[in-house]
């Protein structure tokens, strides 16, 4: 896998990262901020590639009192310009299956869900996990 770069905790009282994104990821958001403007990610476990990330514009997806905000991705330009926030949001029911799993996003060939904006690129995000144990902190709930 190639270098990966940590999002800024967003679990109150965590001081940890739990989400991270692929070199590759970064150059398909790039492009994607270049198109839509500011994106979000939600990932639900629901139906419709629910095991994938699904890419957003910014608000274009409700979170709300069952959503937990996992991490922020401070996305740069290729010329180290800064462009904006990402937020990575799960459902709470999600969570509670991966509370002890680190998310590394990626992306490869193939069409995903018609629902995520990188669809049209030929490209989808996934999530590649692995099982950490995390610093002892706060239950978000």
């Amino acid at each position: 896998m190639s270098t990966v770069t940590e999002t800024r905790a967003a679990i109150e009282g965590e001081e940890f990262s739990r989400v991270a994104f692929t070199s590759e990821a970064l150059d398909l958001l790039r492009k994607l901020w270049g198109i839509h403007g500011p994106l979000m990610f939600h990932q639900s476990g629901g139906c419709c590639d629910g095991s994938s990330p699904m890419c957003y514009q910014a608000g274009e997806f409700r979170t709300g009192g069952s959503d937990i905000r996992l991490g922020v991705l401070s996305l740069d330009g290729a010329d180290g310009t800064a462009l904006g926030d990402i937020d990575f949001w799960m459902s709470k029911e999600q969570f509670e299956y991966w509370k002890h799993t680190k998310l590394t996003v990626d992306v490869v060939n193939g069409r995903g869900s018609g629902f995520s904006v990188e669809a049209p690129e030929g490209k989808r995000f996934l999530i590649r996990s692995e099982i950490i144990e995390f610093p002892a902190g706060p239950n978000p709930d």
